[in-house]
């Protein structure tokens, strides 16, 4: 017992590309002593395999079995050393499964997708912003860097989480953000100062521009003084924190209706969407495009940030256009060809 025990002892410690080629070399060995003990009753070499796989597994059928003392005396040995051997992968295979699970709750495993969407530092808004990704996509892979010890929200499969700090190359490549296709940076809810806030944000965007200058990156700014930093690095888009609210609640308070318009603009979950459409080519000026968008059941909204297109009805498209429209999903997808 105590001789079982320590070699039982020691096998669990080994690797397992050596416990697996241990098994392999087992059941080949085994399979040709079967065939030489009893050829006449397994008849092929791969007879004798099967019957040792399926006696190492407990299943048993019945249809070879052995006849000879001798083979009788070796399906015992298989009994006692092939049925532990196979136990010991069943249990290692166990422990990998769960040594894969803490260590994806514990942030520790690296993400190997394409296309997916990195978020920044968690908080309430990273939460709304997860809520708001899978409503645009259902089926759209999310990754969370944050410096937290465990997975916000563990029971999501499409959500993977990595701790550490998200300015580091080694944690930003762990997320595979070579291959992402956009990075939104949040404010650090952790930290009480806004100057600071945005010096962290500053930070990790410098970082995710050197790295993969070609992934669309947005930053949430706390103080608009610190703008023209985030610009200076080429972040593609910001979005100024506190103003957006202040500015949404005073136009709820002296334009009654107007922040429900909004609301529904900012939100997947509500009414029509603005989407970016592709320019016609039969499309001259703002005009034609206009009244071709609007008898598909589109509004022209806006070419780039310029919202005054639709005084400029009579003025040609130029080639660098970027087209926005208000729509549902279905006239978007029907004009843009999906």
């Amino acid at each position: 017992m105590h001789f079982l025990l320590r070699v039982s002892t020691r096998m669990m410690r080994l690797s397992k590309k050596t416990i697996g080629l241990i098994i392999l070399c087992f059941i080949l060995v085994s399979a040709t002593i079967a065939f030489l003990l009893e050829p006449e009753t397994f008849q092929t070499w791969f007879n004798a395999f099967y019957w040792v796989m399926t006696t190492m597994a407990t299943v048993g059928y019945g249809d070879y079995f052995a006849k000879t003392v001798v083979g009788k005396a070796f399906t015992m040995f298989l009994y006692v050393f092939g049925i532990g051997l196979l136990s010991l992968v069943i249990g290692k295979v166990i422990d990998s499964i769960a040594e894969i699970q803490r260590r994806r709750g514990a942030g520790t495993l690296s993400f190997r997708g394409k296309e997916h969407v990195i978020l920044l530092n968690w908080n309430k808004k990273t939460q709304a912003a997860v809520d708001e990704i899978f409503c645009y996509s259902p089926k759209c892979h999310i990754v969370v860097i944050d410096e937290s010890s465990r997975h916000p929200l563990e029971h999501m499969e499409q959500v993977h989480f990595i701790s550490g700090d998200p300015s580091s190359d080694d944690i930003l490549s762990k997320a595979n953000i070579g291959e992402a296709k956009a990075a939104i940076v949040f404010g650090d809810a952790r930290i009480d100062e806004a100057a600071l806030i945005d010096g962290k944000s500053l930070l990790i965007a410098s970082s995710i521009e050197r790295i993969a200058p070609h992934v669309h990156t947005t930053v949430e700014i706390m103080q608009e003084k610190n703008i023209q930093n985030f610009r200076h690095v080429h972040v593609n888009d910001f979005v100024l924190s506190h103003d957006a609210i202040s500015r949404l609640a005073v136009r709820a308070a002296l334009q009654e209706g107007n922040s429900e318009v909004i609301s529904q603009l900012l939100s997947r979950q509500h009414g029509d969407d603005i989407y970016e459409i592709p320019v016609d080519g039969s499309w001259k000026t703002y005009g034609d495009a206009f009244h071709a968008l609007l008898n598909q059941g589109a509004t022209l909204l806006a070419d780039r940030s310029d919202l005054s297109i639709n005084r400029k009805l009579s003025e040609a498209i130029p080639r660098e256009a970027r087209l926005y429209v208000v729509a549902d999903e279905s006239t978007y997808r029907r004009i843009a060809g999906k």
